[in-house]
């Protein structure tokens, strides 16, 4: 039996994954010489889509930079920040930060619900029906990207974004760790046994799930660790998931190096 090679999901899946699970982020603006309109503040949004290499934004009517937009300002740069948090409540929940930048553009007023219908496909929130109603949609043609983990950070290739695809499983992660955690211990306990010496002992939490593997936060005196225990091999359908899981609590030799 071969042995998964591919312990874990590239940035690029990463990005698209967290993108997709995240409950809004925060906008910067910074306004082209001569524009007076106050940009300085962090406006909230909504949700964030990507697409290619472009990010759609769900935001408030109210933000300043969607006037500057529709009136036709051109180089209007933009930042947004993406905040990954871990649905199981720990004593650090934020898995990874990422930063997404480039320039604002205008959706068409008339072009806004069907591009909403048609996001609504892939990335399902019904914060969309709000289009039109108090929130609109702006393109952010992306010029860069960086994640921050546990590991370090560093820049995504924003043409990687653009093909990678988020996770298979990321519409159903959060009821999983949920579950996990709370009807599981058993099976966190069997897991937590073949965790590294230097945190055994620790307070192992369910931190990320996806098709490669699941990852442990262990919480150990004032620090945490995050712990990665791989599948033998990538799943594919919700029964090989659980499965997987369960094959790395009664055969630990499967999916290590």
């Amino acid at each position: 039996m071969s042995v998964n090679t591919i312990l874990a999901p590239c940035d690029a899946e990463l990005v698209q994954t967290a993108c997709r699970r995240a409950h809004g982020g925060t906008l910067s603006v910074s306004a082209p010489v001569g524009v007076t309109v106050d940009v300085s503040g962090c406006d909230a949004v909504a949700m964030v889509h990507l697409f290619e290499s472009d990010a759609f934004l769900l935001v408030p009517d109210s933000v300043p930079a969607v006037d500057l937009v529709r009136s036709g300002v051109e180089g209007l740069t933009a930042m947004v920040e993406v905040i990954d948090c871990a649905p199981v409540q720990m004593r650090e929940r934020v898995r990874s930060l990422i930063w997404l930048s480039g320039t604002l553009h205008e959706v068409p007023a008339k072009l806004e619900r069907e591009l909403a219908v048609e996001i609504a496909g892939d990335h399902p929130d019904e914060r969309l029906l709000d289009v039109g109603h108090g929130h609109s949609l702006m393109r952010m043609a992306l010029d860069s990207a960086v994640l921050a983990t546990s590991t370090g950070a560093g820049g995504v290739d924003v043409a990687s974004i653009a093909t990678a695809q988020p996770d298979l499983f990321w519409e159903f992660e959060t009821d999983w760790l949920i579950h996990l955690d709370s009807d599981h211990q058993d099976l966190i306990h069997q897991l937590a046994h073949r965790l590294p010496d230097h945190v055994r002992g620790g307070r192992a939490r369910p931190l990320r799930l996806d098709r490669f593997g699941i990852t442990f936060r262990v919480e150990i005196g004032n620090r945490d660790e995050d712990v990665r225990m791989p599948f033998a091999r990538p799943v594919t359908r919700i029964p090989e998931l659980s499965a997987a899981i369960h094959s790395l609590a009664l055969h630990p030799c499967l999916g290590h190096d």
